[in-house]
């Protein structure tokens, strides 16, 4: 653990001395924000439409509504921003030269691995952490219909969603020296992979049964509607094993191939 969190603090380090990181939260605070606040203003839009109409009773659930489409706009945006923070994990350490001498250090490839998952993880949290004045501005505005259990769920699926995309990341990373290449393709993945499940509707049987279950976003819909399946937190979790246990085999092979 000693190794995995000297990792971790020199990877923190690396992100918060450029000013990338800082670009990156300016610009997702400023998108989730006029996405929440667009959230609320429909609702109250249809709220005094409901009364003009006497249709109380046709009024969708204030946190669902509002919070459902957040958590969907916030994961499209952190789908591109990702990739960004995940492309220099190991291309970086290749090009520079630095990944020979960092693996020949007594330090176990997991721990590596580990350390860099964990702060790009941590970056991701942070945002996220910045964005819980949402849910109070929300109980502000709708009062007794603010239902904190449906969005902190929704907030448990967007960052168990965040560690997936991030380990597609720093795996596709592992594979390149160059960026570039490696934040294209990242994302490229992390697309394909967030939408196949689209494929279902196309494909009957047992095919679009499996396309379903491979869809990072089929199995964060749950989540935002307030339902936390254990089944859903383990595919997520066997999903970061999945291709954190894919970088290690990267980084043996090239310690094969010198």
């Amino acid at each position: 653990m000693g190794n995995t969190w000297a990792i971790f603090k020199r990877e923190m380090r690396a992100y918060f001395i450029s000013p990338m990181a800082y670009a990156l939260y300016v610009i997702f605070l400023l998108l989730s924000g006029y996405f929440f606040t667009v959230g609320i203003s429909y609702y109250a839009h249809y709220s005094v439409m409901a009364m003009q109409a006497q249709q109380y009773g046709g009024l969708p659930p204030f946190t669902e509504t509002v919070f459902r489409n957040l958590f969907g706009d916030v994961s499209i945006v952190l789908l591109l921003m990702v990739p960004l923070l995940t492309m220099r994990l190991f291309a970086e350490e290749k090009k520079m030269g630095t990944m020979e001498l960092l693996l020949t250090y007594p330090i176990r490839d997991i721990e590596v691995v580990l350390g860099k998952f964990f702060a790009a993880l941590a970056v991701i949290g942070l945002m996220l952490v910045l964005t819980f004045t949402y849910p109070l501005l929300a109980q502000y505005v709708a009062g007794d219909q603010m239902e904190y259990g449906v969005a902190l769920s929704g907030y448990l699926g967007l960052f168990l969603e965040m560690a997936a995309f991030i380990a597609v990341g720093i795996f596709l990373s592992s594979t390149t020296e160059n960026q570039i290449v490696a934040g294209v393709i990242s994302f490229g993945a992390l697309l394909l992979i967030w939408a196949v499940g689209w494929g279902e509707e196309l494909v009957s049987g047992a095919i679009g049964k499996i396309l379903a279950q491979l869809s990072l976003l089929n199995h964060f819909e749950d989540f935002s509607k307030g339902v936390i399946d254990t089944g859903h937190v383990a595919y997520y979790i066997l999903f970061c094993v999945f291709f954190i246990f894919m970088t290690l085999r990267v980084l043996d092979s090239n310690k094969w191939r010198g």
